[in-house]
């Protein structure tokens, strides 16, 4: 581990210890709508202004982009996720996370996803392993679709979200039959955190915002999962889609969700 690199990920420490300090200690009393059912609150505001404030003055070189306020979209960049969850957050549900990466040449190289509620951390920095507070972390050893626990992500809001949500509803239809259970968490935190650390076995999201994805992208993969976009090409913060399994998952969970993109295709025609 580089010198430059051991300092990016205490400097990405940092400001999470920082970030998770608001976040229990300032709970949402305003929501704003950013569009059809999808909200920001104040606190979201809150921990991403804090967080560019602590990155600008120890990293003053490298921009953050964030979800509630933007900023750069290309380079090297800080890529930050205030509170990943926010509807669950709204509703006293403990499933939100706080993700911040280190984007180099469209590739997380660093990654620090904390589950504040949870009181847990999992971080990874590329090539040198993931750990969850401390400990390492792999990913699961299943090589059964039949005994895979499986996370998809929400069902999309806005203007566009018809035609992702009858993807949606096939990769459900194949995978009802095929794994040994489906689960929706509401936070792509959350499921990366938990794909790396081995409690799921597959992790599925019918999209790619780099705020979302990048952090728990370098930690699965760290953790030896497979990250990769629909048609099993390496994920890049310019994939389609966020696909992360086991090791031993990812033929099977490639041809049903292929089988599944085919019968949307059809429904959609």
């Amino acid at each position: 581990m580089t010198t430059e690199l051991e300092h990016l990920l205490t400097t990405a420490h940092h400001a999470v210890d920082h970030a998770e300090q608001l976040l229990r200690g300032h709970p949402p009393t305003t929501v704003h709508a950013k569009g059809d059912r999808d909200m920001a609150t104040d606190t979201d505001v809150a921990i991403e202004r804090a967080v560019r404030a602590r990155l600008a003055h120890e990293t003053p070189a490298i921009p953050v982009h964030g979800e509630e306020e933007g900023g750069a979209t290309a380079g090297t960049r800080w890529e930050l996720d205030p509170i990943d969850g926010t509807a669950n957050h709204l509703r006293g549900l403990p499933l939100t996370g706080i993700s911040l990466a280190l984007i180099r040449e469209q590739i997380p190289i660093l990654g620090v996803i904390s589950l504040p509620l949870l009181r847990t951390r999992h971080w990874a920095l590329a090539g040198h392993g993931a750990f969850c507070d401390g400990q390492p972390i792999t990913a699961s050893p299943t090589t059964d679709l039949a005994q895979a626990l499986i996370a998809v992500g929400d069902y999309g809001t806005g203007p566009d979200a018809g035609p992702r949500n009858t993807i949606a509803h096939a990769v459900h239809q194949h995978l009802a039959p095929r794994a040994q259970r489906i689960r929706m968490f509401g936070s792509a935190a959350v499921d990366l955190a938990w794909l790396a650390a081995g409690h799921l076995d597959a992790s599925i999201t019918l999209g790619n915002r780099a705020w979302d994805m990048a952090a728990g992208a370098v930690i699965a993969r760290e953790a030896g999962a497979h990250v990769v976009d629909h048609d099993g090409t390496d994920h890049t913060t310019a994939s389609r889609f966020t696909i992360a399994t086991a090791p031993g998952l990812l033929t099977a969970v490639l041809d049903t969700l292929h089988a599944a993109l085919d019968d949307a295709r059809t429904s959609l025609c």
